[in-house]
């Protein structure tokens, strides 16, 4: 943080609140083949439910074994990994432990430095209860919330009740734990969520292109 930060200082904006942008965005580069292989398995898995809501209601209550064996037939067919989205929310686990601790005690180069946007201090942890005083104090939360609904909405199926759900309780859930963090591990939070929601938009796209073609030349070796 502190190099991003003389960084920011030779390019005449010194600001701890840009070298943690910068931070996010060298750490989401790094990501990047995981959350690439992670995106695209959420969203080959969402193309899948109809095929494995199909298989369980054939096999439900009658063979559970063979529904799973079936299930995991259609995953291998399409390439797919139900367990892809795991690792790279395993890898960001320390680096978000790694960083609350950093800015707890952060000495700060410039304590002027440490006020980014509204945010008087980068450390400090803003409780809704200062709501009266300081009405901004959900801004933080409420971007992290709405940038996580949004990204969790662009993989999530919504004939699965379950995922339906997450969709709706994960945000809130992030809200509220923004409120108990240091002021700067939220908006690492915010700006991870809109480098993915970016992301997640070309993967879209592109798994969406390929699907038409898929089922396109599925049509013409049918009308041959």
């Amino acid at each position: 943080m502190n190099m991003l930060y003389h960084l920011t200082l030779t390019l005449g904006i010194g600001s701890y609140g840009l070298a943690i942008i910068l931070l996010t965005i060298i750490i989401k580069l790094v990501l990047y083949p995981l959350s690439l292989k992670q995106m695209k398995s959420m969203t080959m898995m969402q193309k899948l439910a109809p095929k494995i809501k199909e298989i369980q209601d054939k096999y439900k209550g009658k063979d559970p074994q063979k529904m799973q064996q079936k299930i995991m037939e259609l995953y291998k067919e399409h390439n797919v990994n139900p367990a892809a989205g795991c690792l790279p929310l395993l890898i960001q686990m320390p680096i978000l432990i790694a960083l609350y601790r950093a800015l707890l005690g952060f000495k700060y180069a410039d304590p002027e430095h440490a006020s980014f946007l509204w945010i008087g201090n980068l450390s400090n942890v803003y409780h809704l209860n200062q709501f009266m005083s300081n009405p901004t104090v959900v801004l933080i939360p409420l971007l992290a919330g709405l940038t996580t609904y949004f990204q969790t909405r662009m993989t999530t199926n919504s004939q699965d009740q379950t995922q339906k759900m997450m969709l709706y309780t994960m945000p809130v859930f992030i809200a509220w734990i923004t409120t108990t963090v240091p002021a700067g591990l939220g908006v690492y939070w915010v700006t991870f969520n809109l480098m993915g929601i970016i992301q997640q938009y070309f993967v879209n796209k592109h798994t969406l292109a390929m699907k038409e073609a898929l089922t396109e030349g599925a049509d013409n070796r049918k009308n041959r």
